[in-house]
């Protein structure tokens, strides 16, 4: 096949579809009530591949609530929602912990110290006991 120059093809979009929660709910009960496959409930309710899969898994681990929640796009900080990078932390908290951390950890060298120490002197008196 020859192209034209000039003449570009586009490919057309695809609409994205949304669904109410209600809707998937009722996808997903029938699904589980009526022991329909994933493909077999995605032909019935002609919904997209792999939908009526992610669906179940929401509906299983937040209940039916959990399909009503929007989950397009970036996550909101303000909603809770984490993903990506975790957030900055200001530089007295990040100083603050940094000095922390140093202190705990000299803590524990002291105490793993001091332990040997007492395990070295129990040894001692057990060896003049006998």
């Amino acid at each position: 096949m020859s192209r034209k120059k000039g003449v570009q093809f586009f490919m057309p979009k695809r609409e994205r579809k949304t669904y109410s929660g209600e809707f998937k709910q009722g996808v997903v009960e029938d699904l589980r009530g009526n022991r329909l496959s994933y493909s077999e409930a995605e032909r019935k309710y002609n919904v997209a591949r792999g939908a009526v899969r992610s669906w179940e898994r929401i509906y299983l681990e937040e209940g039916a609530e959990g399909l009503s929640v929007e989950r397009r796009g970036r996550a909101c900080s303000a909603g809770g929602t984490r993903k990506g990078r975790p957030p900055k932390l200001e530089k007295t908290v990040k100083e603050d912990l940094i000095s922390e951390n140093q202190r705990l950890r000299m803590e524990n060298d002291y105490l793993k110290k001091l332990n040997a120490l007492v395990q070295a002197e129990e040894q001692q008196k057990d060896k003049k006991r006998r």
